[in-house]
C-alpha cells in the first residue's frame, strides 16, 4: 500500500502575515515538503518564502496544474507518489480544490489510494456567508456564471427564482475585472426585496462586506474594482 499523503494547503487570500489566517500545522507540513502541485509557480514560490520556506525555495519541485493541464498531464502526476513521497497540493489563493482545478488532482489521489489531508485556512465562500446574515442553513455556491451578458442575467433570475423557492443562499463568484458589470446586472434583474451581501477583499486591510436589499444597493452603488468578490443573494419566499 502507498503510504503517501496529498496536503492540501491553503494559502492567504492577499498580501499580508500568513500567520493572521494559517494555523501552525500548515507551516509545520510545509518545512516537511520539498514537492508542490501548483496552479501558479510564481505565486506559489512568494507564498512559501513567506510561509517560512524562503531558504529551501531554490530546492522545491514545482508542477503545474491549471485550467490549461490535459487529462494527461493530470495522470501522469501519479508518479510524484512513488516511494511514499508526500506531495503539497496549493492554490492561487485560499482553499485548494475549491473553485480550483487542483480538484483534479484530488480524484486522481482518490482513485489510485492515495490518503488525502485537507488542512485548515481562510475560505472566502464560508468568510462571505458567515458575515453575510443571510441563511446559512441552506446555501448553494454557483461558482462562475456566464461570461455573455444575456446568459448572465438569466442565470441571476434563475438563481434567485431557486433562492425564493427554497429559502436558499446563492452564493457566486466572479473574475475581478468583470465585479463591476456583474454588480450592475445583479441590480437591473433582481427584486428590489432580495437581499445581496457583497464580500470584497475578505481578510485583507481592504475588506469590505455589507448585505442590503437590492433596493438599498440601488441608491449607492459601490465601485468594487478588481478586488476579489463573493456575492450571496437570498430571495423572500
Amino acid at each position: 500500500m502507498n503510504s503517501s499523503i496529498l496536503y492540501l494547503i491553503p494559502s492567504p487570500l492577499g498580501e499580508y502575515e500568513c500567520s493572521r489566517v494559517l494555523p501552525e500545522r500548515v507551516t509545520e507540513v510545509i518545512a516537511s515538503l520539498d514537492t508542490f502541485v501548483v496552479e501558479e509557480v510564481r505565486t506559489a514560490r512568494r507564498f512559501l518564502s513567506a510561509a517560512g520556506a524562503k531558504g529551501r525555495i531554490q530546492d522545491m519541485e514545482f508542477h503545474t496544474l491549471n485550467e490549461h493541464t490535459s487529462d494527461e498531464e493530470v495522470e501522469a502526476l501519479a508518479a510524484l507518489f512513488k516511494d511514499g513521497k508526500d506531495v503539497g497540493l496549493i492554490s492561487e489563493a485560499g482553499l485548494p480544490a475549491v473553485a480550483d482545478p487542483g480538484a483534479r488532482l484530488v480524484d486522481l489521489c482518490h482513485r489510485i489510494g492515495i490518503r488525502v489531508v485537507p488542512l485548515t485556512g481562510p475560505s472566502s465562500l464560508m468568510l462571505a456567508l458567515m458575515a453575510s446574515g443571510l441563511n446559512g442553513q441552506r446555501f448553494a455556491f454557483k461558482g462562475y456564471l456566464p461570461v455573455k451578458p444575456d446568459a448572465r442575467k438569466q442565470a441571476l433570475r434563475s438563481i434567485e427564482k431557486r433562492s425564493k423557492e427554497e429559502n436558499e443562499s446563492q452564493i457566486f463568484i466572479e473574475t475581478p475585472y468583470r465585479n463591476d458589470s456583474m454588480l450592475q446586472d445583479i441590480l437591473s434583474v433582481c427584486h428590489g426585496s432580495t437581499r445581496l451581501c457583497i464580500a470584497c477583499a475578505i481578510t485583507t486591510d481592504d475588506e469590505f462586506i455589507m448585505t442590503k436589499s437590492v433596493s438599498e444597493w440601488k441608491k449607492a452603488v459601490p465601485s468594487l474594482g478588481k478586488r476579489p468578490c463573493v456575492f450571496i443573494l437570498l430571495a423572500h419566499p
